[in-house]
């Protein structure tokens, strides 16, 4: 054993001497690089001899050993730098990890303490808890309570019974009309009478100025669809031709701003929010729930509707005003059912009335979208180009107008006044005509909207070619715009010609000063 000690103690010092070398040498190696007092006689021995170029060399030599030495020096230090920073980033991920894991302990603490509340707040409404409720015979339901017991939920015919509220807003419709008493509506004013009587209120009341057409268009749009889209640069009136309508009417419009964050419709309508188990209701939800008590015309105002996409939040009601019955025009605002749900809400559904109708106002610059044709097939554009001239009006009052009445007088114009024969024919012609050269058909949702827009905007006054060119210019024409009309200018000038020849010299200015214009933007 002593000897085997002996050995080891021999072989493991003769191996450490080498290690001591090894360090031994790399001091002697980097005290000799670093040995400047031998460089400084070196270059004194040497020289003695030197000429400029040798000294230009020399210089030149020593400047360069020194930056390579700088160099490697900078190198060794973002090494050093990039390690520390390195191993920090590690440190940091690790406390981030941590902290993630707290907070996760936390949520998951106070999602239990949010439940307990919960069930404390549904416990005092009779509603279950935890468990199933089952609605298939309407009378009765089964909770399952922590003790495992099954346990009756007061349910009758489908009916939560609570004594909470969750609409607060549409409850106070409900009381206000318990003792509303309607106003006396004038019913004998014509569609012609009213143009002038609001054109007339604009400009002596509220000092807006409209042209008769502007308010003739306006009227026509009404009879023919419940979405009209007032379009146009900016301080045209689009959106005070709406507000002074509604101050007219004494039924002043409800105003809904659109943000650009709307995506879908609960911008528009509220929602449910489960956790204060209340509905967040919109001042357009309670404008179209109250409609349905009174016979006023309703208007509401979506300012600046294409600052997001239409289609996205208004999807559900597009969809609901193309229902050619009336009786289907339903929103689904909440699945069940409460017993101190609003009287006018049926099943959780709102029949959306007749008497209301969606005013859009939309600027086209790089801050909107455009508005695509599934939206424009279902309204009825106006453009506001230019502001109305000043001119003296007689002082003239607001009025009642009821909604019945001025829905009479749609349904005697549609009779009165409907699209002559003759231009019916040659808008079919037409209709062909654009079909063979340009493959763009009018389509019978269109048709349908001219057959109601022209005979209304005759009996405001105006002209039945000017009705149907002004349909034609912003439900028709406009579809152009999507086709490769740098490759269509002759067929662009070809179809003013065939209209001038169709409906006569000086007729369907609109139509033709728009085709115009197109032929020159591309």
């Amino acid at each position: 054993m002593n000897g085997f000690l002996k050995w080891f103690f021999a072989f493991m010092s003769e191996m450490l001497k080498g290690y001591a070398e090894i360090v031994r040498g790399i001091g002697k190696g980097i005290k000799q690089i670093f040995n400047i007092g031998n460089y400084i006689n070196i270059f004194k021995e040497y020289s003695v001899d030197y000429g400029a170029v040798s000294w230009v060399l020399s210089i030149l030599a020593i400047v360069i050993v020194i930056a390579i030495y700088l160099l490697i020096a900078a190198m060794i230090v973002l090494a050093v730098r990039k390690y520390i920073r390195f191993r920090h980033s590690i440190v940091s991920n690790e406390d981030l990890l941590e902290e993630i894991s707290e907070l996760q302990r936390k949520v998951l603490k106070m999602t239990k303490e949010k439940d307990e509340i919960m069930a404390m707040k549904v416990a005092q409404m009779g509603i279950p808890t935890s468990g199933a409720l089952s609605f298939a015979d309407g009378t009765a339901a089964l909770q399952t309570a922590e003790g495992g017991e099954a346990q009756p939920v007061v349910v009758e015919s489908g009916v939560i019974q609570t004594s909470d509220n969750r609409f607060s807003k549409l409850l106070e419709v409900d009381n206000f009309y318990k003792e509303y008493t309607p106003p006396e509506y004038d019913n004998d004013i014509t569609l012609e009478g009213i143009c002038d009587r609001f054109r007339n209120f604009a400009c002596s009341r509220m000092h807006l100025y409209y042209e008769p057409k502007t308010i003739r268009l306006f009227l026509a749009g009404m009879a023919s669809t419940k979405l009209i889209i007032l379009q146009g640069i900016s301080g045209t009136g689009k959106t005070s031709l709406p507000y002074s309508f509604g101050k007219f009417l004494q039924v002043d419009t409800t105003i809904a701003s659109v943000q650009p964050s709307w995506r879908d419709r609960t911008e528009l309508f509220g929602y449910f929010n489960e956790f204060t188990k209340n509905f967040n209701e919109t001042e357009v939800l309670r404008r179209i729930y109250a409609s349905n008590y009174n016979d006023d015309v309703n208007l509401i105002l979506l300012d600046e509707m294409n600052i997001a996409r239409v289609e996205y939040y208004f999807a559900e009601m597009l969809s609901i005003l193309e229902m050619p019955n009336a009786d289907e025009w339903e929103l689904d605002i909440v699945p069940n059912v409460w017993s101190t749900d609003p009287v006018k809400l049926d099943k959780g559904k709102l029949v959306i009335p007749q008497n209301i109708w969606y005013i859009g106002t939309a600027n086209n610059d790089d801050s909107t979208f455009a508005i695509s044709d599934k939206v424009y097939d279902r309204a009825q554009p106006i453009n506001l180009d230019s502001k109305g001239v000043v001119f003296d009006a007689p002082d003239t009052p607001p009025m009642n107008l009821s909604f019945a009445h001025l829905d009479q007088l749609f349904k005697e114009a549609f009779d009165k006044y409907p699209i002559s024969q003759e231009n019916l024919k040659k808008i079919q012609q037409l209709d062909l005509w654009v079909i063979e050269k340009l493959r763009v058909a009018f389509g019978n949702r269109i048709l349908k909207q001219m057959n109601l827009f022209v005979p209304v905007y005759v009996a405001c006054g105006g002209d039945e070619l000017d009705g149907i060119d002004y349909v034609l210019a912003t439900k028709i024409f406009r579809k152009f715009e999507s086709l490769n009309l740098a490759m269509l200018r002759e067929e662009l000038r070809e179809l003013c010609a065939y209209i001038t020849k169709t409906f006569g010299k000086n007729k369907m200015q609109e139509s033709i000063a728009y085709l115009e214009r197109l032929q020159k933007l591309f």
